[in-house]
């Protein structure tokens, strides 16, 4: 069973959620918070697999909820999606910096949701090529960026470093072991080597890191 924490300040969307996840054998609803600090509490007491996580919320928003929760030792194989009314927030990539696996549309069909959960459960990131695309060009532009490259960067092999700029870019291991002229297995070899040695939590962190560390070109 995958254990699934529930974060919104409405209750119909809470309401609605609810009513979809349990209709699924495999899923349940281990609790429901309507604001960031009730998220995290209920998180520490109930261990879900995946934190369901809205941005805007009374209180500590979503964004500060992420943070807490990625950061708390007991809760390392908790998953938090966040879920956002726009494609392209202004929280989004905070988000993700903070430690959040992915996030979805609020208007996202029933099943893709359904699917992205356990996908999320399953240890893999909820962010698609397409979408780290446009994550990364709209905060690649941002005046304030600042690099910070990652302590463990000088660890990379160079075959590393450019594989996790690829990554950055928002290409798949397919698209990187194409454009490297190398097999996939080999791509996502590569790939599990820069996650592992940079400690990144899934693809969606090391997606930051890539970006933090100027290894992405625009």
């Amino acid at each position: 069973m995958i254990g699934v924490l529930i974060a919104d300040d409405q209750d119909l969307v809470r309401l609605g959620l609810r009513t979809l996840l349990e209709s699924e054998p495999d899923l349940r609803v281990v609790g429901e918070a309507a604001d960031g600090l009730a998220a995290v509490d209920t998180a520490r007491r109930t261990r879900p697999d995946v934190v369901l996580m809205d941005i805007r919320m009374p209180g500590v928003d979503g964004i500060e909820a992420t943070r807490r929760i990625a950061e708390d030792p007991a809760l390392a194989a908790t998953r938090v999606v966040v879920l956002t009314t726009f494609e392209i927030d202004s929280y989004v990539f905070d988000a993700l910096r903070y430690g959040a696996s992915g996030f979805l549309i609020k208007d996202t069909k029933p099943a893709e949701l359904l699917r992205a959960i356990r996908l999320v459960a399953g240890g893999e990131a909820l962010l698609s090529p397409s979408v780290t695309r446009r994550v990364v060009r709209e905060f690649a532009t941002r005046p304030s960026r600042v690099l910070r490259p990652h302590p463990r960067l000088a660890t990379l092999t160079e075959r590393e470093r450019q594989v996790a700029g690829l990554v950055g870019e928002g290409l798949s291991n397919d698209e990187i072991a194409t454009r490297l002229r190398v097999s996939p297995a080999t791509a996502r070899t590569h790939v599990s080597r820069a996650m592992v040695k940079l400690g990144a939590r899934d693809r969606a962190q090391l997606v930051v890191f890539a970006y933090q560390s100027g290894l992405v070109e625009l």
